[in-house]
């Protein structure tokens, strides 16, 4: 097991080596200037060219991404935290640190102060709706399984497809008009405010039956594809023959071995419940990761974009190993 943790983790850590390296030359190479963008759209020529020279922005672009880990790792000192350019950003933490992403042009504040704060409201948003998510699927999906063909399993099939086929957008804007204009009984917006005359609790049930609305049908179909295929092996037949109670022959054997495969497909909801909620934020007004991503992508914040992208990176790169070590428990074969 540790040595299979460590290969694990070591080839994730190149992964994440270059996937960041395609992340800072894709910003870098943006329609418009890196000072342009730090100085605003009114700078003076002078004045982008000046901050130009001074981030050495004309150096081949693996020396620039050198330095740019350099800054992220706390090794070197951001060249914006530098009274002389006339920027005033002042970065509370020192111009040197772990995790320094940088500056917010959006904003106007150290990327720290807004990330962390929108990726908490995704997490708590994210880990309500996985936790509806995962069990109501699993659910479903073992059901239809164990009777394919039966009136269960074609009412999941049509509720799911169905489900699965409608934008987020829409199925949002279907549950806001029913229970917030209609029935006003919810709100309509999720802005996490206190004085909106809604208790934050009510501001989530919204955001939460969009996700789980959208997202379960699609887990439940994988959970009933592999509950069906194992079902059918050798193994189980044999065991019914020799007169294994079929609860027992379900939960003891056949749950097992048809968790293998939804294993990753479970997983890699994490990743879109992290980082692929945008529409459910921005329908919402949600202050979330997603529309945080999303408006710095609009105006062109840099800074915010690679630390955002970054953070999905590290996320995307976790639920992997996870899926490896699950993988390694589930199935004696990885093992082996």
């Amino acid at each position: 097991m540790p040595g299979f943790l460590i290969r694990r983790a070591l080839a994730l850590v190149l992964t994440f080596v270059a996937a960041s390296f395609l992340v800072f030359a894709v910003t870098q190479f943006s329609p418009s200037d890196v000072a342009r963008e730090t100085l605003g759209a009114y700078a003076l020529p002078e004045q982008v060219q000046l901050l130009h020279d001074k981030l050495q922005l004309g150096d081949p672009l693996v020396v620039r991404y050198v330095r740019w880990a350099a800054v992220l790792l706390g090794v070197r000192k951001d060249p914006l935290d530098n009274p002389g350019l006339g920027l005033n950003i002042v970065e509370p933490h020192g111009g040197r640190f772990f995790g320094n992403f940088g500056y917010s042009t959006l904003f106007r504040v150290p990327v720290n102060d807004i990330i962390w704060n929108r990726l908490g409201n995704t997490a708590i948003l994210a880990g309500i709706a996985f936790a509806i998510i995962v069990p109501l699927s699993m659910l479903l999906g073992i059901l239809a399984g164990m009777r394919p063909g039966s009136p269960v399993d074609r009412l999941l099939s049509v509720t799911s497809i169905t489900m699965t086929s409608m934008p987020e957008y829409a199925i949002g804007v279907i549950l806001a008009a029913l229970f917030a204009v209609w029935l006003k009984v919810l709100p309509g917006t999720s802005p996490l405010a206190a004085g909106t005359g809604w208790g934050l609790p009510s501001q989530y049930v919204l955001p939460v039956a969009v996700l789980v609305l959208y997202d379960s049908g699609y887990v439940a179909r994988m959970v009933r594809a592999s509950m069906i295929d194992v079902l059918g092996r050798p193994f189980i037949r044999t065991a019914i023959l020799k007169g294994l109670s079929r609860r027992r022959m379900i939960l003891r054997h056949a749950l097992r071995n048809a968790m293998i495969a939804p294993f990753t497909v479970i997983l890699l909801q994490v990743n879109w419940l992290i980082g692929g909620v945008v529409v459910t934020e921005t329908v919402f007004a949600y202050p979330g990761f997603g529309q945080m991503l999303l408006q710095a992508s609009l105006f062109g914040d840099i800074s915010l974009i690679e630390a955002a992208t970054l953070v999905a990176l590290v996320v995307a790169i976790s639920t992997q190993l996870l899926s490896d070590v699950g993988y390694w428990l589930l199935d004696p074969q990885v093992r082996a």
